[in-house]
């Protein structure tokens, strides 16, 4: 059950999980779940691991050691001399066009998680936190900084393209097919 909890807690990264979520997707007692995040943090301590496991106001998430902190910021600055992946191009045209924004709202228009995404962009200094939304849980607004404007040889915002709607009509068929076609003759 260690190995689960350890992966549960990474595939929800920045999230983190309640007490009661992991007893629930783990399908145990509370105090189980204690002593399992205690064996785990255990593991944790020895000097060949670069993670831990943290208590953020009741969310238990997996976060790097602060001792190899120096080698994170090599790792981070190694990354902001790269060129943006498609991924990271996609997350910034959803907050610029749509700034401010939250997370989840990022998620849902792009169909994926993009926390990661999100955090990379930050440390890029191309996306920055402006706020937080006047609704439940309160969740962070994201929006673009100057450094995404020089980036991109921009002054403003209102240079950025116009995006042009598209409609389909239900009447109009979208592809044809030879294989649909070789069926209806056949029928």
């Amino acid at each position: 059950m260690k190995s689960v909890l350890e992966g549960l807690l990474f595939i929800t990264g920045d999230d983190g999980l309640t007490l009661e979520e992991i007893s629930e997707v783990l399908e145990i007692e509370q105090d189980d779940v204690l002593e399992l995040i205690n064996k785990l943090k255990e593991d944790y301590l020895s000097e060949e691991r670069g993670i831990m496991i943290q208590d953020f106001a009741g969310k238990y998430k997996l976060t790097t050691k602060k001792e190899h902190k120096n080698y994170y910021e090599k790792l981070s600055e190694l990354s902001n001399s790269k060129t943006l992946s498609q991924s990271a191009l996609e997350t910034l045209a959803i907050i610029a066009y749509n700034q401010p924004i939250t997370r989840l709202e990022i998620d849902e228009l792009r169909g994926i998680q993009s926390g990661q995404m999100i955090r990379n962009l930050i440390s890029r200094d191309l996306v920055k936190e402006v706020g937080r939304k006047d609704t439940i849980g309160k969740p962070r607004l994201y929006a673009v900084t100057d450094e995404f404007l020089d980036y991109f040889g921009l002054t403003s915002l209102s240079e950025l393209p116009k995006i042009e709607e598209t409609v389909v009509s239900d009447d109009v068929e979208l592809y044809n097919s030879k294989y649909k076609e070789d069926e209806i003759e056949q029928l």
